[in-house]
């Protein structure tokens, strides 16, 4: 570190909607910060509904957040003065770029006012969506400097991703799947300074005080599911399973937590109704939003966790259930196997396939000795490669290299 760098390093925090139901990775990670040095101020959009709002922590959270408000007319007229109108309207993205940046210029400005009464010469956008063209267009308005993270496909994210990236001084990147998925995509625009650093878990927050016990043959196999109610996360799947192993003779028991993005009015009601047309109501629960220590408590009872998601980029909810040394069975889709290595630290099934999902249940069901090397070995490879820490460490030196060079 430069000597004339201040020993805390202040930090623009940006993550949209927090605290969500799925935001405890991030939660960790500024912990993680603040132990290695660094202040982090958290910004945020918007507060997420209260549906969502499940963690015992979250209130601490909301209360240590700068919302940078809705968009309104007087503020987006202000902003605009200053807005790069040439470089905007040279973009890719037509119309929904356009909306987008009227949409986020009232934030950008305020995003620049709460930088400069802090001293926050840095931000990182934990995503590639509005939160950083919020960034982006802070920037090109004499804000601070930014960087990225990239948790998913960048077409999940919405359009100008050329301008939202091109001035980021750096950013990390969940998997190496997405990298070159990005590198395709962003070409010239991809900034120099890239890292490929998974999120993580605190695998000390994350661990048995007892050893994990096989399950106990003829009992019923005690099931966990953790992610949002969303279609892309299989758990229709995942109870049409179920009912394939009912009717084979294989006892099960499933809990499934997480909520929908309306807190429980939307795709709640319609995987109720398909739990409930499957017959299922004696052998599986939707829990809606819970806290982490919740899931956690989930965990720890449970003889297999197994989420079916169609596409997932990494799976934070894998990562906590390896590291509570649960056999754990995932989709082989998006960047799952660069985390679970089939018939090694887990199991393997292709997305969309209640029989293959039904089949790997039941092999688990059947042999205790491949349920204990998979408990032990899940927990092995996730306390080596994906401790929240290492994601902290990365944004730090990141961050240092960021405000080491002119901004």
């Amino acid at each position: 570190m430069p000597e004339d760098m201040p020993q805390t390093l202040p930090l623009g925090y940006l993550v949209p909607q927090f605290p969500g139901q799925t935001h405890i990775f991030f939660w960790r990670e500024l912990a993680e910060l603040e132990r290695l040095g660094v202040a982090p101020h958290i910004l945020s959009t918007r507060p997420p509904p209260e549906g969502l709002i499940s963690h015992e922590w979250s209130e601490a959270a909301m209360a240590r957040t700068t919302y940078l408000g809705k968009a309104d007319v007087a503020a987006a007229a202000v902003a605009a003065l200053r807005a790069p109108w040439g470089e905007i309207l040279r973009e890719a993205g037509g119309r929904a770029f356009l909306r987008d940046v009227v949409i986020c210029l009232p934030a950008a400005r305020a995003l620049i006012a709460n930088c400069r009464a802090r001293g926050i010469a840095h931000v990182h956008a934990h995503s590639c969506g509005r939160a950083a063209l919020i960034c982006a267009l802070a920037r090109r308005m004499g804000g601070p400097s930014y960087s990225l993270t990239l948790h998913g496909p960048l077409s999940d994210y919405g359009p100008g991703q050329r301008f939202k990236w091109r001035h980021a001084r750096f950013a990390t990147i969940i998997t190496r799947k997405l990298l070159t998925e990005a590198e395709a995509v962003l070409g010239a625009d991809m900034p120099g300074d890239v890292v490929v650093r998974p999120m993580g878990v605190d695998t000390e927050d994350f661990r048995r005080e007892t050893p994990y016990e096989v399950p106990a043959p003829g009992a019923p196999l005690r099931l966990f599911a953790c992610g949002r109610l969303n279609v892309v996360k299989g758990h229709q799947d995942l109870l049409s399973a179920l009912r394939l192993l009912l009717d084979r003779g294989v006892e099960v028991q499933l809990d499934i937590a997480g909520e929908d993005d309306a807190g429980g009015g939307g795709y709640h009601l319609e995987l109720q109704h398909h739990l409930e047309a499957l017959g299922l109501e004696g052998h599986a629960r939707l829990l809606g939003a819970v806290s982490a220590a919740e899931v956690r408590r989930h965990l720890l009872a449970a003889d297999v966790f197994v989420l079916a998601s169609w596409h997932e980029p990494l799976g934070v909810a894998y990562m906590e259930a390896m590291a509570c040394e649960v056999p754990t069975i995932g989709t082989d889709a998006g960047g799952v196997r660069e985390l679970i290595t089939h018939g090694e630290t887990g199991m393997l099934v292709p997305p969309q396939s209640p029989e293959a999902l039904a089949d790997a249940i039941a092999a688990l069901a059947a042999d205790q000795d491949l349920c204990a090397r998979l408990s032990k070995a899940g927990r092995a490879h996730v306390e080596a490669h994906f401790r929240s820490e290492l994601g902290a460490e990365t944004l730090l030196t990141g961050l240092r290299r960021a405000l080491g060079g002119a901004a």
